[in-house]
């Protein structure tokens, strides 16, 4: 079947479907996600999708991007209603955008740093240990896997720049892990939902890494609004994510993304990491 005639039976398909459910507009929400979430999980995606799709009777596109920078200009140019976002990208856009949801991580909203190194390494206990080493970090725009170690580094009186022998960037926490798994890197710091996850799908990669060390606890990467998205929009979405532990689908789908649920939150759970921005921006 040509693919013109294939989109057109899917958008005919969505739109008796959100007819049917009493929609009367098609506009799409989009919203941009990260390599932080759902990786390589496009099954959940979908489903997910189509979760959102019928609580808002509206048409729902998830825009998947690589890099962290990516996903901030789609927000900026208003390409994009909503984004899953570090916490980092949010402090940077604050002005451009507006706190959605914040997601409950083991019950709490929030998450850590983890500084990893390969499991034979049993004498590392802080990044200052890996000095000359090889550092693997997630993105330039990451907290977790790029500001807290140079922070930790600065704040101890050494040059992130020049600390390390060489660094590399795999632009996902997944390929963070992966790195020191393999041996590629003598040590990375990387998000600890990610960590988590993955050492209860396939500890058999995470049993390659140990945890070194642990930062403090910062606000967990939110769900955002371009601030010119409309307040009845903005209040729909923010109802259906803070609904789903109150339904069946919803719950599953929370299992899935092994979370406990969303809640509105607030600007001040990122303070933490606005003060941490300030030790490199300061001259």
């Amino acid at each position: 079947m040509p693919k013109l005639i294939k989109f057109s039976l899917v958008a005919i398909w969505l739109f008796v479907s959100l007819a049917a459910h009493g929609a009367t507009d098609t506009r799409i929400f989009r919203i941009a996600m990260t390599p932080a979430f759902l990786n390589d999980q496009h099954a959940l995606l979908a489903d997910w999708r189509a979760y959102l799709e019928v609580r808002l009777s509206r048409p729902v596109e998830f825009v998947q991007r690589d890099r962290y920078r990516d996903t901030m200009d789609l927000l900026q140019q208003q390409k994009v209603e909503f984004a899953w976002i570090c916490d980092y990208p949010y402090v940077v856009l604050k002005k451009d955008v507006r706190l959605l949801a914040v997601a409950l991580n083991e019950g709490k909203p929030t998450y850590r740093s983890y500084l990893i190194v390969p499991a034979r390494d049993t004498q590392t206990h802080s990044v200052q240990d890996l000095r000359g080493g090889v550092f693997a970090y997630a993105d330039p725009y990451s907290n977790t896997g790029y500001l807290v170690p140079r922070f930790e580094i600065k704040r101890s009186g050494a040059d992130p720049a020049t600390f390390f022998k060489r660094t590399f960037f795999t632009w996902s926490h997944r390929k963070v892990i992966d790195a020191v798994a393999a041996g590629l890197a003598q040590g990375a710091a990387v998000d600890s939902y990610v960590w988590d996850t993955l050492n209860k799908v396939r500890p058999d990669i995470t049993a390659k890494t140990r945890i070194a060390w642990k930062s403090e606890d910062y606000g967990f990467p939110p769900l955002v609004a371009h601030k010119n998205v409309p307040e009845a929009d903005f209040l729909r979405m923010q109802r259906v994510l803070m609904d789903m532990k109150n339904d069946r689908e919803g719950r599953a789908l929370l299992e899935r993304l092994k979370l406990d649920g969303f809640i509105a939150g607030s600007p001040r759970l990122y303070d933490g990491v606005a003060e941490m921005m300030k030790l490199f921006s300061e001259p």
